[in-house]
């Protein structure tokens, strides 16, 4: 069966493309000891774009695509972020992105396998139909249930449940790591029982929390954060004027500082930061992609003793001198992922969300004309919008009035 997309090749001069696509449709397993299905149609309705998009298509252009191809072919049709309609089940949903031979996709170990629509191995929503496991077809709350047209501050909230459900992934392991890193030394201090030292650390891990960019990503992290633990101080560190709509916005959804580095070097940045926090961080997240993370965290001292680094930033060498590292207990772990609990817990949160109100979109003429050109001066360049998303079916997406 055939359909039209937009796709990623190999290719320097057009790694991204629009036009007619083969689909294919293997049987594919959510979790290792499932049965294998052939996908259901959908028809994708509302995406949004993500950086790793951004990031295949460049792969694409320096020939590096090939691993990431479904199985025979020669292109992936791309997309992981959006909402689709079911109809041979007359409702809307969000596709698991992750599926695969593995018990727990965010633990897949060396003999187990995984693919992910629209990023690696299986053909994502970036196209007029296509084929996913019905067990990954996760439902919308109950009163969406019955509806032919979803409202678009829906839908655009909605294109975020992938990477919020990464943040709250973010927030069990920051929660789990805190705790067992440093519940001793509560017991300690607070000469109390294990299970009331480990509440004490799970809590304390994020008294003082440095976000270093302020992007979506680091955005949603702050926002669990802060829904979980009311009393934590966050700090997100930006080049953004403080009077911008995303650093306004961000602020108020998670109740946190901000500081500007414009203009400030790497030392004078980690001064502030540690006058703002009133100390040393006990939580520091890179979300920015630079190498100036981790030299504030550790050159310049910004992680305080017994703090956690969660390096969330992809690109970035991390380093760090031993001797300060081992006596002053650091830790630092990397981990993106998502299992489905979180990203249902994700949806749920979402269509109650302010989230909309950030995404600014593109009109899919405008877009299929030219994605090379779209990716480029519009989707991912300087001054672009927080989050861009396209109506790719109008027909089921209803104008919020």
């Amino acid at each position: 069966m055939k359909t039209y997309g937009t796709y990623f090749q190999n290719d320097k001069d057009r790694p991204i493309k629009y036009g007619e696509v083969n689909l294919i449709n293997p049987e594919r397993q959510r979790l290792r000891g499932e049965p294998l299905y052939k996908g259901v149609e959908a028809y994708p309705v509302f995406q949004g774009f993500c950086g790793t998009d951004f990031e295949l298509m460049k792969m694409g252009r320096d020939g590096k695509l090939s691993k990431k191809f479904p199985e025979g072919e020669n292109r992936l049709i791309n997309g992981h972020e959006g909402v689709v309609w079911v109809p041979s089940e007359n409702r809307f949903a969000i596709v698991l992105i992750r599926g695969g031979d593995s018990y727990d996709p965010t633990r897949y170990r060396e003999d187990e396998t995984y693919f992910e629509y629209g990023c690696d191995g299986a053909d994502g929503l970036f196209c007029d139909k296509n084929y996913f496991n019905p067990d990954m077809l996760l439902h919308l709350p109950e009163r969406y249930k019955g509806l032919r047209k979803l409202p678009l501050s829906v839908a655009k909230r909605l294109s975020f449940a992938d990477p919020y459900a990464c943040a709250i992934f973010q927030l069990e392991r920051m929660e789990d790591l805190g705790e067992a890193h440093n519940f001793r030394i509560e017991m300690a201090k607070h000469k109390c029982s294990e299970s009331e030292a480990r509440a004490i650390a799970k809590d304390a891990v994020f008294e003082k929390t440095v976000i270093f960019g302020l992007g979506m990503t680091g955005l949603f992290i702050a926002d669990c954060i802060r829904r979980n633990h009311p009393d934590a101080k966050i700090l997100f560190i930006g080049r953004s004027d403080e009077d911008c709509k995303k650093v306004v916005f961000s602020k108020e959804i998670a109740s946190a500082d901000y500081l500007c580095t414009a203009g400030l070097d790497e030392k004078e940045t980690a001064e502030k930061i540690i006058e703002i926090l009133g100390g040393r961080a006990t939580m520091f997240v890179g979300t920015s992609g630079t190498n100036i993370e981790h030299r504030v965290a550790f050159e310049h001292k910004v992680l305080g003793c017994n703090g956690i680094y969660n390096s969330f930033s992809l690109g970035p060498v991390v380093q760090y001198d031993s001797m300060p590292f081992g006596f002053e207990n650091h830790l630092i772990f990397a981990s993106i992922n998502f299992r489905q609990q979180h990203m249902e817990k994700a949806i749920d949160i979402l269509v109650d969300s302010r989230y909309d109100e950030v995404v600014e979109l593109i009109s899919k003429e405008e877009f299929i004309a030219d994605p090379l050109y779209a990716y480029e001066n519009r989707i991912f360049s300087k001054g672009a919008p927080l989050k861009t998303g396209i109506i790719w079916q109008s027909e089921y997406i209803e104008e919020d009035r």
